[in-house]
């Protein structure tokens, strides 16, 4: 309990950084994919190294001292892939047409000849925010389970999905500004939708909170860790791939390992 403050405080810097992709969709002449490619992943190592080494042991060895050694471990492992479950059925529900994680470049403000006041790009930028909204609470939600367990987790979790929340932004600004020529307007919308993060972390203080007990932060926790790895591999790492030049993404995703790994002995 005494790590709430921090909790929203990590959510909702992750949660704003749509914002920042917006801001440097406007600010900004060309994309620097080679950064982007590289820090998405290494966004991507360090999730899956959290999740896979340090988030899914934590929760076995709560649901272990729960139920036992093999129930235990067999619900570990359901709520894990539950937790993939869940996140899977929410990219099931977004039209395909409004792929948040499609790549775009901050080259696409300065096209000549944007397409002023049309309604099909205002449809397509509205429904990327929606998109990223909804991807963004169950990261919320694992930003914020994750630091109230161990701050160090939570902040590596929210720097990681802070990282893949950058180019997020400029996927919902650019067909916003496409349509409407109003930065104001682009930038309004790509930061709305990186609040449903510290939305996301609100409702698991006000609903989990007073039923917060060890079997069921093992079962939270084992779900983020499944959470974590689906978005590592259907999002992150596709957009690293798009972006890629010189297998940078490999790189950062090594490096993100790395750095994850280091960081936990030296937090031990």
């Amino acid at each position: 309990m005494e790590h709430v403050g921090l909790a929203l405080l990590f959510t909702l810097f992750a949660g704003l950084a749509t914002g920042v992709g917006s801001l440097l969709a406007f600010f900004t002449k060309t994309t620097n994919t080679k950064f982007l490619s590289f820090a998405l992943g290494l966004s991507a190592g360090v999730m899956i190294y959290v999740s896979m080494i340090e988030i899914f042991f934590k929760a076995k060895d709560a649901l272990v001292s729960s139920f036992g050694d093999t129930e235990g471990y067999w619900i570990t492992v359901v709520a894990f892939f539950g937790g993939m479950l869940v996140i899977g059925i929410i990219d099931r529900f977004i039209p395909t047409y409004s792929n948040p994680h499609e790549v775009k470049k901050v080259e696409d403000m300065k096209k000549p000849g944007n397409a002023i006041n049309d309604p099909e790009l205002m449809k397509m930028g509205m429904f990327t925010a929606l998109a990223i909204a909804i991807h963004n609470f169950p990261e919320g939600i694992a930003t914020f389970v994750s630091t109230l367990q161990d701050p160090s987790i939570g902040f590596a979790i929210a720097v990681a999905v802070a990282i893949h929340n950058i180019p997020e932004g400029i996927a919902v600004s650019v067909p916003i500004y496409y349509a409407t020529g109003n930065k104001k307007k682009a930038f309004k919308y790509s930061f709305l939708s990186g609040l449903a993060e510290p939305i996301g972390a609100v409702i698991a203080f006000l609903v989990l909170m007073p039923f917060l007990s060890e079997a069921l932060f093992g079962i939270i926790f084992a779900m983020v860790a499944g959470i974590m790895v689906f978005i590592s591999l259907d999002e992150l790492l596709p957009a690293a791939k798009r972006y890629d030049q010189t297998h940078l993404s490999i790189y950062g995703v090594i490096a993100g390992m790395a750095i994850m790994a280091i960081s936990l002995i030296y937090l031990q």
